[in-house]
């Protein structure tokens, strides 16, 4: 069961379309595995949808009908290339965890490398995503069964969505589909259930710092890659 979900707020902006494209990534793949989230979603679509019935209507191109069946024909031809992509993303990809990701994560592993993992800690390993942005860094993380995080601050918005097992930190317990958002200056430290390890998709805007004892050693090594 989910338990954790969006702000309102942070919904209503996707659903206005104007959240930055990594935000909407990560909202849009809990959106997917939300029913609630999914239902608020479509309700929001619907009262913009009857406010633009309120508004003059305008003049149309005269190309405007060939220009819009040229963009049926691509559809139809993108979701071909889809399906195939998909194979080959499968055999790409060819781990349990990825079995069942939203869709929207999907596509953005099928038009990635193959994922490159690089180990962060003991516990922890993650692979960064291509987005074409320059904000926020995008990447799943890995933690293995019973892992612990090191203890950390952020210094921008964190955003994780889990998609795979669970975790827990001081402030609770996140399990499949939960949507954790972090600010700057929020302290935790993850730790992964004994049973399984956890697989999470997270969007950040700055590095994170160590906050333990060896974080002096460690923080100046941490990187960060939007893009």
């Amino acid at each position: 069961m989910i338990r954790h979900h969006p702000e309102n707020n942070l919904l209503l902006e996707y659903a206005a379309g104007s959240l930055p494209w990594a935000l909407s990534l990560v909202v849009a793949a809990h959106v997917q595995l939300c029913p609630q989230c999914r239902s608020q979603y479509q309700t929001m679509n619907r009262v913009g949808g009857s406010l633009l019935q309120d508004v003059e209507p305008q003049p149309l191109p005269a190309d405007a009908l060939q220009r819009l069946m040229g963009r049926i024909a691509s559809a139809e031809q993108g979701a071909e290339q889809e399906a195939i992509t998909a194979k080959a993303a499968a055999t790409k990809n060819a781990d349990p965890l990825f079995a069942r990701l939203p869709r929207v994560i999907r596509k953005l592993v099928d038009g990635n490398e193959p994922l490159k993992w690089k180990r962060v800690s003991p516990a922890l390993r993650m692979s960064r995503l291509h987005t074409g942005q320059e904000r926020y860094e995008v990447a799943f993380h890995r933690i293995h069964s019973g892992g612990k995080v090191a203890e950390h601050d952020h210094r921008g918005r964190e955003i994780t969505l889990v998609l795979y097992g669970s975790f827990s930190d001081k402030d609770g317990v996140y399990g499949e589909g939960d949507f954790l958002v972090r600010e700057p200056g929020e302290i935790h430290r993850p730790i992964a259930t004994q049973d399984q390890e956890c697989l999470c998709f997270s969007v950040v805007e700055a590095p994170v710092t160590i906050t333990g004892p060896l974080g002096w050693l460690i923080n100046p090594f941490l990187s960060f890659r939007p893009g």
